[in-house]
């Protein structure tokens, strides 16, 4: 039903299940950020629960992906390297902040995109859930779009929560689009690094047929062999 517009009282929480998700190689891809400034105070002792931490200001730009997010402020936590556990070294935190802070990510398969905005965007790489506070609009390409004061957004699935069953004065508002046909499968993941489809094997030309080896001239018979010189004739006797 395009166009349909659905709008529900934030009295109770919205779950919106999508199944938009997202490109599974943007994790294994290391993050690019940019600034104009940036601060970086790092980890005391090298413990999970003692990260490194990155303030950034001006133009902020982290670009991990297909994921790439930008902000006026920025302040990013890391685990430290010399952690122990599988996730030493990767990014557990990113705060966006200023009007307004931007999030993309291309949607698995489709290559949708999917953009999120709002006043602030609390990130956590590892588990995959953004918090969005303010001015609230997420945008998921070929399904629909959101609107609200508050949401937490599931990156990887697509799974969006949003309303407080405490407060009814906020609302939510949707807007659905009708699915008009079943989008392509990208079979180079979407132009993205990593998962790209390996090139088609180059045909293999066609046999040749062989060729027999070319048969040796023919020896001249021995016995039969001419010399030139007329026979000798036989018929006559010995000397004289």
């Amino acid at each position: 039903m395009k166009g349909n517009v659905i709008t529900a009282c934030a009295a109770a929480a919205l779950l919106l299940t999508s199944h938009a998700f997202a490109l599974k190689t943007d994790k294994d891809q290391p993050a690019n950020v940019d600034a104009n400034y940036s601060k970086s105070v790092q980890s005391k002792t090298g413990a999970v629960n003692d990260p490194d931490v990155y303030d950034l200001d001006g133009n902020v730009i982290i670009t991990r992906g297909s994921i790439k997010m930008t902000a006026a402020h920025g302040t990013v936590w890391r685990i430290p390297s010399s952690a122990t556990g599988p996730n030493a070294g990767q990014m557990s935190r990113v705060l966006l902040t200023g009007k307004q802070a931007h999030m993309q990510q291309v949607h698995d398969g489709d290559c949708a995109l999917m953009t999120a905005n709002a006043d602030k965007i609390d990130y956590n790489p590892l588990t995959n859930i953004a918090e969005l506070t303010g001015g609230v609009v997420v945008v998921q390409g070929g399904r629909g779009e959101f609107h609200g004061e508050h949401m937490f957004y599931n990156t990887d699935t697509g799974d969006m929560e949003s309303g407080n069953k405490a407060e009814p004065s906020g609302r939510v508002h949707m807007v659905m689009e009708a699915k008009t046909q079943t989008p392509a499968t990208s079979p180079n993941n979407c132009g993205f690094p990593t998962g790209a489809a390996k090139p088609a094997a180059a045909a293999k030309p066609a046999d040749k047929p062989s060729e027999a080896p070319p048969k040796p001239a023919a020896k001249p018979d021995n016995d039969k062999k001419d010399t030139g010189k007329p026979a000798a004739d036989k018929s006559k006797g010995g000397a004289r």
